[in-house]
């Protein structure tokens, strides 16, 4: 042994907290839980759902979520912490009413990501994997969303939030903070993070349509193409 010993970064990620046993799940919730099991030949393969049907409740997973999930699906307590402790868009602890994610993997860091988080983080007083006092945003450092070509991104309650700069996020954040309405720049109007949640959770708020499935910068290779007529060979004229 060198000596050394793993530090984590994240020393509380693989945690729930079990103190807090307040809960708003009731019968309803149990209902919920129990279609969405019943819409998958194995009924385990809704845990990640259920998951986050729980946390549209309770705002994070709490502990009647876990037992509530253990026993709709016949699996151990056990079973659930561990799925629900191994990804990261479930929160162990309560989260704000909006979540800010920040990306500053790779391009987006290079093209501001860095100083974007350092600015949000200032204005609103918190850190990563923190919550402002009352309650409206929390703060995520994001690993890569997905959306290299509109690099440096933000989320919002897991709406894209593209080409953004420091006094971009200050506007958008004095938006949300005051209850105005607010769109992701793909056009979706930006809800909470609880009804975020419950979409995900597979019951949807029919906002589906607001705005494009991909932007601009996504669909430039496809608009050149049509433009000069080019397409992928077929596989006949691949052989």
């Amino acid at each position: 042994m060198s000596g050394h010993e793993f530090q984590s970064w994240f020393p509380e990620s693989g945690e729930v907290d079990m103190t807090d046993t307040s809960t708003n799940i009731d019968e309803k919730t149990v209902a919920e839980l129990r279609e969405l099991a019943g819409r998958y030949p194995q009924p385990r393969s809704a845990l990640l759902p259920m998951l986050h049907l729980v946390q549209s409740v309770d705002g994070r997973i709490s502990p009647a979520g876990i037992e509530a999930c253990a026993d709709v699906l016949g699996i151990t307590t056990a079973q659930v912490s561990g799925v629900a402790t191994f990804y990261t868009m479930y929160r162990r602890r309560p989260g704000g009413k909006h979540h800010v994610g920040v990306c500053t993997t790779a391009l987006c860091a290079v093209m501001g990501g860095d100083a974007l988080l350092d600015r949000v983080s200032e204005k609103l007083g918190i850190g990563p994997d923190e919550t402002t006092a009352d309650g409206t945003f929390s703060l995520e450092r994001i690993e890569c969303n997905a959306a290299c070509d509109f690099a440096p991104v933000m989320m919002v309650n897991w709406e894209f939030m593209d080409n953004m700069t420091p006094a971009k996020a200050d506007s958008l954040l004095d938006d949300l903070a005051a209850g105005r309405e607010v769109h992701s720049t793909r056009g979706a109007t930006i809800t909470s993070w609880r009804e975020a949640e419950r979409v995900l959770a597979g019951f949807p708020d029919g906002r589906a349509d607001e705005g494009p499935s991909a932007g601009e910068a996504s669909l430039l290779g496809k608009s050149i193409a049509d433009a000069r007529g080019w397409a992928a060979p077929t596989v006949e004229e691949v052989k």
